[in-house]
C-alpha cells in the first residue's frame, strides 16, 4: 500500500535509506553520506512530496518527489527485485504523468532500474557535495 509520508515515519525511512544507500552509492564518502542522512531527516523528507510503501503495516520503501522529479527512491534491500520499485514509480506516474530523475552515473542499482522502466538520458550533471557524475533522465511522454 502506498500512502503519504507522516513525520512519525522519519526514523523508519532513514533506517531503510541506511540499508539501501550503500548498495546504490558505495562510492560516496562517509562524510557525504552523513551529511545526506542529516539532510534527509531535516530537509528532504519534510519538504518533498514523499510517499511510503508499506507491507503489513510497516514501511519498506519510499519515493520523494519534487514536482515531477524523483528526488529519491529507496527500497529495503530485502525487498528489491520484487517489482516494488516499479510499483512506487507507477503510483506516482498515475498522479503526475511522465517523470524525470537525476541518478548517479555509477549507481549500479538505480541506473539499470530507470533504464528498464523506460527513462532515457537527457543530459549530464554533477553532484555538488561529492563531485560525482550524474545522468539526467526522463520518461518519454505517452503517445
Amino acid at each position: 500500500m502506498m500512502r503519504r509520508y507522516k513525520p512519525d515515519d522519519t526514523d523508519a525511512l532513514i533506517a531503510i535509506w541506511d540499508k539501501a544507500e550503500p548498495h546504490a552509492h558505495p562510492f560516496l564518502s562517509d562524510d557525504v553520506r552523513d551529511q545526506v542522512r542529516r539532510d534527509m531527516a531535516d530537509i528532504y523528507l519534510p519538504n518533498a512530496e514523499t510517499w511510503v510503501l508499506e507491507q503489513e503495516g510497516a514501511p519498506v520503501g519510499f519515493i520523494a518527489m519534487i514536482g515531477a522529479e524523483i528526488g529519491g527512491l529507496f527500497l529495503d534491500p530485502s525487498e528489491q527485485g520484487k517489482g516494488l520499485g516499479r510499483q512506487m514509480v507507477d503510483h506516482i506516474v498515475g498522479i503526475k504523468g511522465p517523470l524525470t530523475v537525476e541518478v548517479f552515473k555509477d549507481n549500479k542499482i538505480g541506473l539499470p532500474f530507470y533504464v528498464r522502466y523506460g527513462f532515457v538520458v537527457t543530459g549530464e550533471g554533477v553532484f555538488d557535495a561529492s563531485g560525482d557524475a550524474t545522468l539526467k533522465m526522463a520518461m518519454p511522454a505517452a503517445k
